[in-house]
């Protein structure tokens, strides 16, 4: 008998959780195996392989619906595989270079060195969406921001972005778990979301708080852009967190 996994030993060991794969399977993405007669749900190396597919398409920036059209009708398609390697080609040197760059940076802590900024933070892009914000809202909004990113030390750097990571996991996870988007669980979300962004300087504020406009004109560039809707695990996962953020900033802001 072929060797399997249970659910609990996959979400460790894919990074994920017990309740994502229970959804993934109950909208067709990832079936269980079997299930055993304590109504625990085992997973194959069958369904190991489509599971990092479905990662991998899901970190390209695809909902569910395309990620189950994909796996539809490229099933053993190489082209597909190809397209995966050239993503993760681009992380890889992506990675590479902040992997240099900390390198680098420690070598020069450790020796006494004098710390160049262009050298610690090469990889590390903050700059990418400067013509939206500025477009958006103006160029003192995208300079306030861009001076305070720049004041931040390195730690602070760090931490900020592991938070904006978190956040952005936490909706992409609640999105494929298709719950509504005026549940308290999004609310909350929505909530972490506004606090997030009344910290950061040159965002349109009212008080502590994001304004009204700002917030719900956020949402939209996620659905709009899909280099935002990327965060979310792509256009489905973007709608909702709009939705959720309009949601919020009607009774909030």
């Amino acid at each position: 008998m072929s060797r399997d996994w249970s659910i609990q030993d996959i979400a460790r060991l894919a990074g994920t959780t017990s309740r994502t794969l229970r959804h993934y399977g109950e909208v067709g993405l990832l079936p269980p195996t079997r299930i055993g007669s304590n109504g625990y749900r085992y997973y194959d190396a069958a369904a190991l392989a489509r599971l990092q597919r479905i990662l991998m398409l899901r970190d390209l920036g695809l909902g569910i619906p395309a990620i189950a059209d994909v796996l539809a009708g490229h099933a053993d398609d190489a082209d597909a595989l190809v397209t995966h390697l050239e993503w993760l080609q681009r992380e890889k040197d992506r990675l590479d270079r902040q992997i240099a760059s900390v390198e680098v940076t420690i070598r020069k802590m450790e020796g006494g060195e004098e710390l160049m900024a262009e050298e610690m933070f090469d990889g590390f892009d903050h700059t990418q969406y400067k013509d939206e914000v500025e477009q958006r809202w103006g160029a003192d909004a995208y300079a306030s921001s861009d001076r305070w990113w720049r004041s931040l030390s390195a730690t602070d750097k760090a931490e900020w972005m592991s938070r904006q990571k978190q956040l952005a996991a936490d909706w992409t996870e609640a999105a494929e778990r298709g719950i509504d988007a005026s549940s308290p669980e999004a609310q909350q979300l929505a909530a972490r979301h506004a606090e997030w962004l009344g910290g950061i300087p040159g965002t349109p504020r009212n008080g502590s708080a994001p304004t009204k406009g700002y917030f719900m004109g956020l949402g939209d560039m996620y659905v709009a852009d899909e280099r935002f809707g990327a965060n979310y695990g792509g256009t489905e996962g973007a709608r909702f967190v709009r939705d959720a953020m309009h949601v919020y900033a009607e009774a909030n802001l």
